[in-house]
């Protein structure tokens, strides 16, 4: 006698009795996050040395795993999700994000091709216009999703390359026959992602010409097109410049719109970064911020970090899709399709094929919140920061280290390095909130970044208070 087959799947039944389960540990855990340390308090290898070092063999009742979530996954979670978060750039996953991450799993379609599910691809031009109105950029703005801002630099670096007049780089690959020796721009407080994206594309960090700011930890225009005359001198083959709005360490804005006149010049392609500042932009106050990126070639912004959708979702933007789609389209027969160009099959705008229904959690967001909501919780957000920075200049002790035009702020001891270390690391072991750092001017700052839906002028203040209880245990304060 043979066993009975397994059955093929969790049956419908009880799926929706551990979907009811999960879903009120989800509700429980953002209606109460400050139960929790906001940075784990684990060491390394904690996790691992309470996990079997073999897979079950057998089926594990989902008892079990909810028992071991509460008891070994959850105490190595740094809470991002926490309104007392202020690290990096605080993000959240909202309410009606997550659900649409449900959605998403459970649809579980690929959108590599408008056939695979039509849904994906026109729901996912069609939030992207949402979005492009939302912030003001013009019709002409094609967008798509990617996963991250790095991987959407990625794709505008790979789009400038293939722009590069009488040079076929998609065919003749960057070593080829006669290829230009490439340089291209960015700001020395430019995102790491950008070398990344050098690399990856066969640049090489010999390729980036770091431009200098100034004091404001702005892109010096003169210094740029400076930098781009002696290339051209020197027999280099400038192609691409790389703006930002809203750098990761300051939030600083670099002048777009002066930087795009030089492109404009040489015939540079243009990018840029506002992964997290462009966000703000929704504010009809802030729309000032995006100056000049109606003439960008390229554009990031992320919903995930300020727009309340869970990681991942990075909205891309090109003005000429066509040589973005020149750089990656390639279409073997089996994905050839009869709708032909008379739809969009995203997998000729990027490296993936496979591609996930991320659409469809901010499509959820901007219904849920509408854009006037969405749009009073970043204004909100931006009175808290220039709250605590009021906070920071009005102690002798403490420095505003840069502008803070939104709502990060980057702040110091007025002491050495060694005393904001400890400073900080007091402040986070306390597990009361979490914050970063940088460096600016060859000096360890302290960064404050206020960006999480449940966060509130208490989660500031009690974070100010905090602050100021270890302040007077450091040395040299």
């Amino acid at each position: 006698m043979t066993d009975k087959p397994p059955s093929p799947d969790m049956s419908p039944e009880e799926f929706r009795e551990w979907g009811h389960r999960f879903v009120d540990w989800v509700a429980d855990y953002l209606a109460h996050p400050e139960r929790y340390p906001v940075l784990s308090q684990v060491k390394p290898g904690d996790i691992r040395r309470q996990l079997p070092p073999a897979p079950p063999l057998k089926p594990e009742p989902m008892e079990a795993m909810l028992g071991d979530l509460d008891n070994i996954i959850v105490p190595g979670i740094t809470h991002w999700n926490h309104p007392a978060f202020f690290a990096y750039f605080a993000v959240t996953g909202s309410g009606p994000g997550i659900l649409g991450e449900l959605l998403s799993a459970g649809f579980n379609v690929n959108g590599m091709l408008w056939r695979t599910s039509p849904a994906f691809t026109e729901l996912e031009e069609h939030v992207l216009d949402w979005l492009r109105q939302m912030l003001g950029l013009p019709p002409d703005f094609k967008g798509i999703v990617y996963d991250t801002a790095s991987t959407s630099t990625f794709h505008a670096l790979a789009a400038a390359r293939e722009a590069i007049t009488g040079y076929d780089v998609s065919e003749q690959g960057i070593a080829g026959p006669d290829a230009p020796r490439l340089r291209m721009y960015t700001s020395s407080q430019a995102h790491s992602s950008v070398d990344k994206a050098a690399m990856a594309i066969g640049l090489g960090r010999r390729g980036i010409v770091k431009i200098p700011v100034d004091r404001e930890f702005r892109m010096d225009p003169v210094a740029l097109e400076a930098a781009i005359k002696t290339d051209l001198a020197d027999g280099w083959k400038p192609f691409c410049v790389s703006a930002t709005i809203g750098t990761t360490s300051t939030t600083s804005i670099d002048p777009v719109a002066e930087i795009a006149e030089i492109c404009r010049r040489y015939g540079l392609w243009l990018h840029v970064d506002a992964a997290y500042a462009g966000a703000a932009a929704i504010l009809p106050e802030m729309r000032w911020i995006l100056e000049g990126c109606e003439n960008a070639d390229s554009f990031v912004m992320n919903p995930h970090k300020w727009l309340f959708t869970p990681v991942d979702f990075s909205a891309f933007y090109c003005r000429r899709p066509d040589v973005l789609k020149r750089a990656f389209s390639l279409t073997p027969e089996y994905l050839k399709t009869a709708e032909g160009d008379s739809v969009t099959n995203f997998m000729d705008y990027g490296i993936q094929l496979g591609r996930r229904f991320r659409s469809l959690k901010f499509w959820m967001v901007v219904r849920y919140f509408g854009v006037e909501g969405l749009q009073a919780r970043i204004r909100e957000h931006i009175r808290l920061g220039k709250l605590f920075a009021s906070w920071v200049a009005a102690d002798s002790r403490f420095e505003v280290a840069a502008p803070a035009p939104f709502s990060v702020v980057c702040f110091r001891l007025k002491a050495d390095d060694a005393a904001n270390q400890k400073l900080m690391d007091r402040v986070n072991a306390s597990g009361k909130i979490f914050i970063s750092h940088t460096r600016l001017n060859d000096r360890l700052t302290l960064r404050f970044a206020i960006g999480n839906l449940r966060t509130t002028e208490d989660h500031v203040r009690m974070a100010w208070d905090l602050i100021g209880e270890f302040r007077g245990q450091t040395p040299n304060s």
